[in-house]
């Protein structure tokens, strides 16, 4: 019933195999998910999470769906062109305005960067989603006849030269490192961890669920957070302050994957939830009053908005 006012179609879900990784194996990618994650948000901008704004991640969730890619290349795409603006407005307020010029200053940290790239974000967002494409061993790549194709039919022109130009500048901007933190990675191996502590618990029926779960907390980041924030400060008009703290909670990807699978695990297994918030605490360090409050607010939102 819920799934149906979800974005994702369940045909283009990867039918992943749980319970073959070894616990040295799961010991290993869960440390090191946890490492980055933590590095992640020890090193934040404070620009971070701007471009996740809901028409921006529907737009590369929709080529995504297009292109019949595996969702997850989607969110990789999503957390490339975070890493990739960020640091293009990094360099853009960080050189000097030519002299005597009197510009206004931006509105926001997105203005500043969509003056000088307005023109060609289209072809940025794309190259993001092909760079992901690429990534993933077990989904077809994105090629540049492909994606001329792909772009003509929805109204954009360009020569197999601009895209690999595109795609070269995205490359140097991120330095090469296409390795990004991916909410959906986090939910994945989060959820064959708990199959291997809890082999009572059916992993393999959660996973096409929390998928849908996690497009619905993306899609609606905004409401979500904002309704987190208020619930964890008691306070229905936070201060600049709260929020400006806040940014840590909204890229916490640990807290994100957890989240989600307690969300999913309420709407199939309502008798199981207390012993998935558990294991999924103790898996993690993540207090379970953390988890049930996350859970409690997207649960109400998915509620409000079915």
């Amino acid at each position: 019933m819920m799934a149906k006012f979800f974005f994702c179609s369940p045909e283009l879900n990867t039918h992943l195999k749980f319970r073959e990784a070894s616990s040295d194996l799961l010991t290993d990618f869960l440390v090191n998910l946890n490492n980055r994650n933590k590095d992640n948000l020890n090193s934040l901008s404070k620009c971070s999470g701007m471009f996740k704004n809901k028409r921006l991640m529907e737009f590369i969730l929709t080529i995504t769906q297009q292109l019949k890619l595996d969702p997850l290349a989607g969110y990789h795409a999503i957390e490339l062109l975070q890493r990739f603006m960020v640091r293009r407005l990094t360099d853009l307020l960080s050189t000097p305005s030519p002299e005597g010029a009197a510009a206004a200053e931006p509105e926001s940290c997105e203005d500043a960067v969509f003056d000088k790239l307005k023109d060609k974000f289209h072809l940025i967002v794309f190259s993001c989603v092909q760079l992901a494409s690429k990534l993933l061993l077990h989904s077809h790549i994105i090629d540049n006849n492909t994606a001329v194709g792909f772009l003509h039919s929805v109204g954009h022109t360009a020569s197999k030269q601009t895209l690999l130009e595109s795609e070269l500048m995205v490359l140097k901007g991120l330095e090469f490192r296409l390795n990004a933190l991916n909410p959906l990675t986090y939910v994945e191996i989060l959820l064959e961890v708990l199959g291997h502590n809890e082999p009572s618990i059916p992993v393999e029926r959660l996973h096409p669920l929390c998928r849908h779960v996690l497009q619905f907390v993306s899609l609606q980041r905004a409401a979500v957070y904002h309704s987190l924030l208020v619930r964890t400060t008691r306070c229905a008009s936070p201060s600049t302050e709260q929020r400006e703290r806040f940014v840590t909670v909204t890229e916490d990807c640990m807290l994100l994957g957890v989240g989600v699978i307690a969300v999913a695990t309420f709407i199939l297994y309502v008798k199981n939830w207390e012993q998935v918030v558990e294991e999924l605490s103790h898996i993690t360090g993540i207090s379970t009053r953390s988890i049930s409050d996350f859970a409690h607010v997207a649960l109400t939102h998915i509620v409000t908005t079915a």
